[in-house]
């Protein structure tokens, strides 16, 4: 009999603290850069305990590895590693299960698992099957993350095998296309924004069906794609495709159907993002502004393409813009905050850092990076629940600190066992 059928199920938390809603969930991530891991944070941070698989051979998570770096001394690692790895402990496993040992190992972790999330796709090729997984524990959540959605769940392979990363998955759903200005070439958006979507996608899912098992005994598997999360977002792109053919365009960051509604540049430099739409709102900034709302109605200069797009509309657009290079945007910000008036300053890293408002609310929090042994600042818990609330418990862990530990006393290990395993490329 194998191992991990007589393994006797330990249930979580056993290594995190005892916090949040997700308390008493155990996850075991097979995941690297950026939708699988941050599926798994956003589980971390409300208590949910993730242990994270990272390939020994490879140096593990290639996030790990990314510039730019947060340096102290002689150590370095990426910034985003320490922004999402927190919460986490570090498990070092081949996760091959054509090889015996790690196949023990791996199984025994699923056994004492709720949901298991990975992107690795091409996971017949390691010795793994949902059909198995389930068989070794009925009730597990599984969720799989990729680019294009992986052959349980139907497509066509040659699709699904493709390689997958956010800004393909921009480009494949149509989103990109929309991006940009119509005389120059379409554009994506940075930061890995289709990654996150598609992390938020995933966990909702998760919980669903973890919500599932637990009324029925019966788990199930997760199918979350970056482009069809892009795709779930396109608004009404697809509707007004199909029923009348009609394809939106891109227009770059000035609304064409209403306004005021665009980027407008301010005597510093800096831009305020303005937009109100409807009589009411409009009317509101006319109001706001010192303008004539009766020269300039709603109906004659802003409530519809034809409106915008006519001499007085064109006068219209011209007084805002005149409006905003005579005023700072803190100026300017400050007149519409005062009257109501929906805009935004496009601020920068530092402006957002050093905005008071966000240290009320106690978005920044503090903790000890592993790696660098350095407390450092980040961003906290969002959303923000007030009975159940989530917390950083702990930085992000060095490559395979947890590797003894949980061997040991989660899967029973004993030392002699431990150090067996060593040196075979299955740990380390």
């Amino acid at each position: 009999m194998n191992r991990w059928e007589t393994i006797e199920r330990k249930p979580a938390p056993l290594f995190a603290p005892t916090f949040g809603p997700l308390t008493g969930i155990r996850v075991l991530l097979n995941g690297t850069v950026v939708a699988a891991p941050f599926t798994a944070t956003m589980m971390s941070d409300f208590g949910a305990e993730v242990i994270a698989l990272e390939r020994p051979k490879v140096g593990g998570d290639p996030a790990r590895h990314q510039k730019p770096q947060v340096v102290e001394g002689d150590k370095s690692i990426s910034g985003a590693w320490v922004q999402n790895a927190r919460n986490k402990l570090s498990f070092t496993l081949e996760t091959n299960l054509n090889v015996p040992e790690s196949k023990e190992i791996f199984l025994s972790l699923i056994k004492n698992s709720d949901v298991w999330i990975e992107n690795m796709v091409w996971i017949d090729k390691l010795g793994i099957s949902d059909e198995m997984l389930l068989e070794v524990n009925p009730k597990l959540v599984i969720c799989h993350i990729s680019g294009y959605g992986t052959p349980g769940f139907g497509g066509d392979k040659r699709q699904i095998n493709r390689p997958g990363y956010d800004p393909l998955g921009q480009s494949e759903s149509g989103w990109a296309l929309l991006q940009g200005y119509p005389d120059r070439e379409p554009y994506y958006a940075q930061q890995y924004v289709g990654d996150y979507l598609t992390a938020l996608m995933a966990v909702n899912g998760i919980l669903m069906a973890y919500m599932n098992a637990q009324k029925t005994g019966k788990g199930q598997s997760i199918d979350a794609s970056l482009t069809e999360s892009w795709m779930r977002v396109m608004d009404d792109n697809f509707v007004l495709w199909t029923a009348n053919k009609f394809m939106k365009k891109r227009q770059g960051v000035m609304q064409t159907a209403f306004q005021p509604a665009g980027v407008f540049e301010c005597k510093d430099g800096k831009y305020i993002n303005l937009g109100s739409y409807g009589r009411t709102a409009y009317l509101n900034v006319l109001k706001g502004f010192g303008i004539d709302a009766e020269k300039y109605s709603y109906e004659a200069a802003g409530g519809s393409a034809e409106a915008v797009a006519s001499p007085l509309g064109r006068e219209l657009d011209g007084i805002f813009k005149k409006f905003f290079a005579e005023h700072t945007a803190q100026e300017a910000l400050d007149i519409c905050i005062d009257n109501k008036i929906s805009a935004a300053m496009i601020k920068s890293t530092e402006d957002v850092y050093n905005e008071p408002h966000w240290h009320m609310r106690g978005d920044w929090v503090k903790y000890t990076d592993q790696t660098l042994n350095k407390e450092i600042e980040a961003f906290g818990i969002m959303p923000k629940l007030s009975e159940t609330p989530g917390k950083v418990w702990c930085g992000a862990p060095v490559l395979g600190q947890d590797t003894q530990r949980i061997l040991s006393d989660l899967l029973g290990y004993s030392q002699s066992e431990i150090d067996a395993l060593k040196g075979k490329g299955v740990i380390d």
